[in-house]
């Protein structure tokens, strides 16, 4: 029992090692509209892994990611969840557009800032938001890994990479996200 339990910290500690700057924390909830005005809650897709990318209509780097993560959405199917955030400037008439000329399956849902910024750990002294940025979630809600646009990060991002980021993901043991503080008597 020792001996797993010693085994999962490792590997949870190797997996933060390797995560982006931005992982390692719980996700920010949020519950934002679609095109039609329907509502996607982050807590309702808890128990699969959520890919989330932060985009914007106009980038030819996230016509790419889009165009990989909907393959990786066929491939793993209800095991994961795909969702799209876009920001202002972007509108309907863009988002539209977008869908219609990539394709995509998956829900565009609209953000004024607030959960982008919460995503990015927007502040004043980092006041940019840079596109596309996909963060990796995992099935008990933490943000396994993050990848912003970066030669580095190309193979994830535009190539085959992702799925093996999504398998490292969907296939890890559940692992304590944080300590538990037992109550004090």
């Amino acid at each position: 029992m020792l001996f797993r339990l010693w085994a999962g910290l490792l590997l949870f500690a190797w997996t933060m090692l390797a995560a982006g700057e931005l992982s390692g924390r719980r996700a920010p909830g949020f519950a934002l509209p679609d095109l039609n005005l329907n509502y996607h809650d982050l807590a309702d897709l808890r128990g699969r892994v959520v890919l989330i990318e932060i985009m914007q209509t106009t980038c030819p780097h996230c016509k790419a990611l889009s165009a990989n993560l909907e393959k990786a959405k066929q491939k793993f199917g209800d095991r994961i969840a795909v969702l799209y955030i876009v920001n202002p400037p972007d509108n309907q008439r863009t988002v539209q557009g977008y869908i219609a000329e990539t394709a995509i399956k998956s829900p565009v849902l609209f953000d004024c800032g607030q959960v982008s910024a919460s995503y990015l750990m927007i502040t004043p002294q980092r006041p940019s938001i840079s596109v596309p940025h996909l963060f990796v979630i995992d099935q008990n809600g933490y943000i396994r890994n993050d990848f912003g646009h970066s030669e580095a990060n190309k193979s994830i991002l535009e190539g085959s990479g992702l799925e093996s980021e999504i398998a490292k993901v969907l296939n890890a043991r559940s692992v304590p996200t944080k300590p538990s503080v037992s109550p004090q008597r």
